[in-house]
């Protein structure tokens, strides 16, 4: 029997994204992988988690998502709230099982769908279609031809993962499994997920960067990237298209990075250092471990920037001058 390989070829605009995304990737690196902004991370896996769901239509705020993250009463609908703590908990297994694992890719699925589908985790027994709001794009392959197209997949995957560079067999993937729709829920969601897997195998420092929002940002082009390769035979166009958006967002977080380093005061550091992660904090508190005694000194020079650029956060984002308000380390 022939071997199954995914219908694609290389086009010299692959190449030279993968060449681009590679020298930006070494840009990030020099900044240890993030490996010292934990606030970024926890910022930028947050942001993956709502851009993801946005997608599918999930209304609540991102920061309404980081409540619900942090363990806070968010008022919503209970199923978008549940898909939130399903998203993050799935996004948590990140370097945690093996993304060229077809019973791993199950495992994380029934995660994603925990105490919405019956059958999560489960090949789907119906036909399902894929939609871009009401619009459907193209009609998904019977379902007990899904077993099968999901075998062959991640065959080919693990046989050639040495020979396919990790980039373009994350994309290939994305688009495959979209195409196939092998769940009756959550495909999407877990689409950009194992995307995120495959990458993190490469570089872990994929972990950490919100792919989802250039997808969300641009998600007309994402529905009409999928539908193209549809009506083309071939994966080429959606390749292209989630190439392009990681090399936005390395952009982005470059870009991130370099504000926080700029932003990070030698005030900022000491304000840190006194602080434990998740711990709230009030003013008066930290001004006392501080030394100050100028409210101003230490909100202009130490409370403001570290809002800034993300490494403290208030428990009540929206009522800054609260009497009950706390800051927390993130």
């Amino acid at each position: 029997m022939e071997e199954y390989k995914p219908p694609y070829t290389i086009t010299e605009k692959m190449l030279n994204l993968v060449s681009s995304i590679s020298t930006k990737l070494g840009r990030i690196e020099i900044y240890h992988n993030l490996d010292n902004k934990p606030h970024l991370r926890r910022n930028n896996r947050i942001k993956s988690v709502h851009s993801s769901l946005k997608i599918e239509a999930n209304s609540l705020t991102i920061g309404q998502t980081k409540d619900v993250i942090n363990g806070r009463m968010v008022l919503g609908p209970e199923q978008e709230i549940q898909e939130v703590k399903n998203a993050y908990k799935s996004y948590e297994m990140i370097g945690k099982v093996n993304p060229y694992s077809l019973d791993d890719l199950k495992k994380v699925q029934g995660i994603m769908e925990y105490l919405l589908k019956d059958d999560a985790g489960r090949f789907r027994d119906g036909d399902e279609g894929v939609f871009n709001g009401d619009t459907c794009i193209f009609m998904a392959p019977p379902p007990q031809f899904v077993p099968s197209l999901m075998q062959d997949l991640f065959g080919w995957m693990s046989t050639n993962r040495k020979e396919v560079h990790p980039l373009i067999m994350g994309a290939i993937f994305h688009y495959e499994f979209v195409f196939i729709h092998p769940f009756s829920d959550g495909n999407g969601r877990t689409a950009r997920l194992w995307h995120t897997m495959l990458l993190n195998e490469w570089n872990p420092v994929f972990a950490y960067i919100p792919l989802e929002s250039q997808i969300e940002k641009f998600q007309n082009d994402y529905y009409n990237a999928i539908s193209e390769c549809h009506v083309n035979g071939n994966s080429n166009v959606f390749i292209e298209f989630m190439l392009e958006r990681i090399d936005d967002i390395l952009d982005e977080v470059n870009e991130q990075i370099r504000k926080s380093i700029n932003d990070e005061s030698e005030y900022v550091k000491r304000l840190l250092e006194v602080m434990e992660f998740d711990v709230p904090y009030t003013a008066v508190s930290l001004m006392e471990q501080l030394g100050l005694k100028s409210r101003e000194t230490f909100r202009k020079n130490y409370m403001d920037p570290a809002l800034n650029i993300g490494a403290v956060e208030r428990t009540i984002p929206d009522k800054p001058n609260s009497k009950n308000q706390r800051y927390i380390k993130r």
